[in-house]
């Protein structure tokens, strides 16, 4: 048994989840986070206000005392406590147990008692951990909304206000501007909703429920020592259900690892200083890799007759390999010069094509996303002035829900066309598996899987 689990099964514990919603909102005591607050004083950012408690309903008034001669009341029975519900104790356990494994790890009782004293369970947290999206989105549909127009026009409006601070922050880690505002747009709609729960009992909640406990755990001891150190105070530690953090989503450990005190006044503030917010995202990429002078890509024309397996993200050579193998610029400018460049094809043989460096793979350690990375990438050039895509998308296929990736998966296997552990999510196995069997039926191999391989797949002897 783990030395800091409840000496409970984990069947048990899965129950008492199950009763979180009813035990949490019949306790007419819990504490009630409030969202954070625009603080005047920083563009873009917001501040926050401490949890408040919801009062206990007022005791109804005592009557006057009554004359000697009025006759004697009964006696109130005596209230007998409630006690509290087995998952509210299971978690206060936990918590109880984790307060010993922290202070053992250097986390003093000043820290732990502000942390822990009014910690709440969160139902919402478990329910958003354990939910599997039945279908997914196309590339195309998920940059019509994370690269809209209207995200675009405020970027811009966005990068001119932040514009000294960007630009000091890029000559200090060799990051363009662009990119960091791009980052910012994706990661909170530059600085508008970051998330209004309590990290410290988000990362509690997900530890208690145990499905990735021992990440949780450290989540939550890194978020103690970024308490400890002052950067922030337990109530203007907010982000999302998952734990991330601030206006460019910063996990605790990544916190701690990447962050910057950009404007002097001795704290890391992801939350309400902007100078900070650039400053430690450009940490990040650079720290991550990132390039100083080169582009994260572009958008590529590839000639007649190209060999779609070559656009694999394994396969890396210079941008002037590629050109003389009859890759072009959409925009008809020579290819920037890229030493370990790949084909990418979001969308298949029948999509765009773009050119990615080592630049796009530094975004991914960011957001480990090939859609994210390009929407970051196509955001910051069209923050600049620059074009969008120029290819259209094939808007008329369909994007595979992940029960099809799963049953995908699986008839690849059997076929002997392997794919990897099917897991219903397309990865680098499963792409690889597809391309064999395009190959095997003259098909491009482009690694792009729609219903009608998948149907071919079934039907093919």
């Amino acid at each position: 048994m783990h030395p800091f689990r409840h000496p409970f099964d984990r069947a048990a514990r899965q129950a008492w989840t199950l009763l979180a919603a009813v035990a949490m909102a019949g306790c007419a005591t819990q504490a009630v986070t409030t969202p954070p607050a625009p603080d005047p004083a920083v563009s873009g950012s917001r501040g926050s206000t401490p949890p408040s408690a919801v009062a206990a309903p007022a005791r109804a008034a005592v009557a006057p005392a009554q004359a000697v001669t009025a006759a004697p009341q009964a006696a109130a029975a005596p209230v007998t406590p409630v006690a509290p519900l087995p998952q509210e104790q299971a978690f206060a356990d936990w918590v109880q147990q984790f307060r010993a494994h922290a202070r053992g790890a250097g986390i003093d009782t000043a820290t732990l008692q502000d942390a822990f004293a009014q910690v709440q369970y969160l139902p919402q947290v478990v329910e958003r951990d354990r939910s599997q999206a039945e279908f997914t989105r196309s590339v195309w549909e998920y940059l019509d909304v994370a690269v809209s127009p209207s995200r675009i026009v405020r970027g811009q409006e966005r990068l001119y206000e932040v514009r000294a601070l960007a630009d000091a922050a890029a000559a200090r880690y060799g990051v363009p501007a662009t990119i960091l505002v791009a980052i910012w747009g994706m990661e909170s709609n530059y600085g508008s909703n970051y998330g209004s729960l309590s990290v410290i009992d988000a990362l509690a909640t997900l530890g208690f429920d145990g499905r990735r406990e021992a990440w949780a755990r450290g989540q939550l001891l890194a978020a103690l020592r970024i308490l400890q150190s002052g950067d922030i105070t337990r109530d203007r530690m907010i982000g999302s259900w998952a734990g991330a953090m601030g206006q460019t989503q910063f996990l605790p450990s990544n916190f701690l690892a990447y962050a910057v005190d950009a404007d002097g006044d001795g704290r890391r503030d992801i939350w309400g200083s902007m100078a900070d917010v650039l400053a430690s995202t450009a940490n990040f990429l650079a720290r991550s890799g990132w390039r100083a002078g080169q582009p994260w890509g572009l958008e590529v024309r590839l000639p007649d007759g190209f060999d779609f397996a070559r656009a694999d993200t394994d396969i890396r050579q210079s941008s002037a390999q590629w050109a003389a193998e009859g890759v072009r610029a959409a925009a008809g400018t020579p290819l920037p010069e890229l030493p370990d460049a790949a084909l990418f094809l979001p969308a298949g043989a029948r999509g765009p094509a773009f050119l990615v460096g080592h630049n796009f793979r530094a975004i991914l350690r960011y957001n480990n996303a090939t859609s994210y990375a390009l929407a970051v990438g196509l955001l910051a050039q069209q923050l600049a002035g620059e074009p969008g895509v120029q290819a259209p998308w094939p808007r008329d296929l369909q994007a595979l829900t992940r029960e099809q990736v799963l049953t995908l998966q699986t008839a690849l296997n059997r076929r002997g066309f392997d794919a990897g552990s099917p897991d219903g999510l397309m990865g680098p196995a499963t792409r690889a598996g597809v391309r064999r069997f395009q190959r095997s039926i003259g098909w491009p191999a482009d690694g792009y899987p729609t219903p009608d391989l998948l149907e071919r797949l079934a039907t093919t002897p």
